[in-house]
């Protein structure tokens, strides 16, 4: 075990934070499309909620689809992170055991990771699967005096009983403590997590903005009717088994 260098993990935190910003910008700029996010999201929920205009239907359309895109690619910030970290301190290597994000060795005992962004993840069949990957990979490393220990990591969050029965479920503190032996660690991320983030915000707005005004356009064109939504054509796009012209 090394000492945590917390220099280290700044230096590691400010780079990558950046980059999801990048991401998250790319994704408002270049990969947002009307008929994409009309399709995937909810049409019946929004009339249910009463929501009479082009933009407000649009943002709420837009706003759905990009907290799941946020989430998905902040997950791979913060488990990126951890990865990290437990490199510096155990020297814990990427691992190639399915389901098994990370491998290393602490007092004797081998320890393999899957790491979640959140403790509430996953269905009934996806931890199904988890326990399979790690009876799987604890058979492959079984090693003469060496115990194997699985762990489900979580960067935030709570779980107060973490055993599992087959697995150890670590979340948030207890998760940061177990990767780098710093029981401080998950509050010592906060600061370089929030690098630039206020000009990242301003400049994602701006661009945020801009794809409001051009979505409500092509919405109003495609979907409206004397100034009215037209459910009934919005539904049908979204849900009908016939394929409806963009245009």
């Amino acid at each position: 075990m090394k000492k945590l260098d917390l220099r280290q993990i700044y230096e590691y935190a400010e780079k990558h934070i950046s980059i999801f910003h990048k991401r998250r910008l790319d994704y408002v700029q270049s990969k947002v499309d009307l008929f994409k996010i009309l399709k995937q999201k909810n049409p019946y929920l929004f009339k249910a909620k009463n929501v009479l205009t082009a933009q407000d239907l649009v943002k709420g359309f837009l706003d759905a689809f990009l907290q799941s895109q946020e989430e998905t690619l902040f997950g791979d910030f913060i488990e990126g992170l951890a990865i990290f970290v437990c490199d510096k301190v155990y020297g814990a290597k990427k691992s190639e055991l399915t389901g098994v994000d990370l491998e290393f060795e602490k007092d004797g005992t081998i320890y393999i990771v899957e790491i979640k962004a959140g403790w509430n993840w996953g269905n009934s069949s996806q931890i199904r699967q988890l326990k399979i990957n790690f009876e799987s990979a604890k058979k492959l490393l079984r090693v003469k005096d060496k115990k194997v220990i699985a762990v489900n990591g979580c960067c935030f969050g709570k779980d107060n009983k973490p055993d599992k029965g087959g697995y150890l479920k670590l979340c948030g503190q207890r998760f940061w403590e177990f990767i780098s032996g710093d029981e401080k660690l998950y509050m010592a991320i906060i600061e370089p997590i929030g690098y630039k983030a206020k000009e990242k915000n301003e400049e994602f707005m701006e661009n945020y903005a801009r794809i409001i005004n051009k979505l409500t356009l092509e919405f109003s064109q495609r979907f409206c009717e004397d100034g009215k939504i037209d459910w009934a054509k919005l539904v049908e796009y979204n849900s009908g088994f016939k394929e409806i012209a963009r245009k």
